[in-house]
């Protein structure tokens, strides 16, 4: 079972990257960068589903860029195969840059229980009640649904002489808003064409020097991009083009 600290605040930078350069990238970081240890096949699969209202209105907000944001997701890694498996209820926001992230380890069954009929597990820790405490808030926020599944596979690293500095590779992005939920699997149209990587740095203080050059050398500059932004960017697309499809018939 995967397990993570439960809060944590951090900066995070984002970064779109061809096969070549994540080649790279890794050969020239490998004197200073290992494996994360649950990486025992080389990479992990996580798979998310994320809550909105009906109307789109979190996402609709996100994508506005605003000072402060949040968005709440049910993470499992691999697909559950039973109630009785270790999910993550995670209410993550940002501000100003600053990404603070709050997450609950509950069973699969205890996740269910809780979204559907609002029941909290008995002799939760205190960490856990503070979590469903702020997720109330945010599922009382005009109807909060689940609304879309986000799958990836993920590659995590971290700096031998600093554990705060971590990557992540994330490919095979992709992405549903049919059967929502965890245990319908990972599947989903691809949110990055094939060859791109997504890659993420994740620190609470300065990316090392010595990394910062390297990006520089390899012409790895950062980016916004959001995996469920660019799930909504791309639904309201296919909605566009399947309307324009329906007034061509008609005439």
């Amino acid at each position: 079972m995967i397990t993570h600290i439960q809060t944590f605040r951090r900066f995070e930078d984002k970064f779109l990257l061809t096969d070549g350069q994540y080649k790279q990238l890794m050969e020239k970081t490998a004197p200073y960068m290992r494996l994360d240890s649950y990486c025992r096949n080389g990479s992990y699969k996580i798979c998310n589903v994320y809550f909105d209202t009906p109307d789109n209105d979190v996402i609709r907000r996100s994508v506005s860029k605003p000072y402060f944001k949040e968005k709440l997701r049910l993470r499992s890694y691999g697909t559950p195969s039973s109630d009785e498996e270790t999910v993550f209820l995670e209410l993550k926001c940002k501000a100003g840059g600053v990404v603070s992230k709050r997450r609950a380890a509950l069973t699969y069954g205890q996740a269910k229980a809780y979204l559907q009929r609002g029941e909290k597990p008995e002799n939760a820790n205190y960490v856990t009640n503070q979590v469903l405490m702020e997720t109330d808030r945010f599922l009382m926020y005009d109807k909060v649904v689940p609304t879309a599944v986000v799958s990836y596979d993920r590659v995590a690293m971290f700096h031998i002489e600093d554990n705060d500095f971590r990557i992540t590779f994330d490919t095979n992005l992709r992405a549903r808003r049919e059967n929502v939920s965890l245990e319908k699997g990972c599947g989903g149209k691809l949110l990055l064409p094939k060859g791109i990587k997504l890659m993420e740095i994740k620190i609470s203080g300065a990316i090392p020097l010595e990394f910062a050059h390297l990006l520089s050398e390899l012409e790895i500059f950062s980016q916004s991009f959001s995996k469920i932004g660019e799930e909504y960017k791309q639904t309201l697309r296919e909605n566009k083009r399947t309307e324009g499809s329906a007034l061509i018939k008609i005439s």
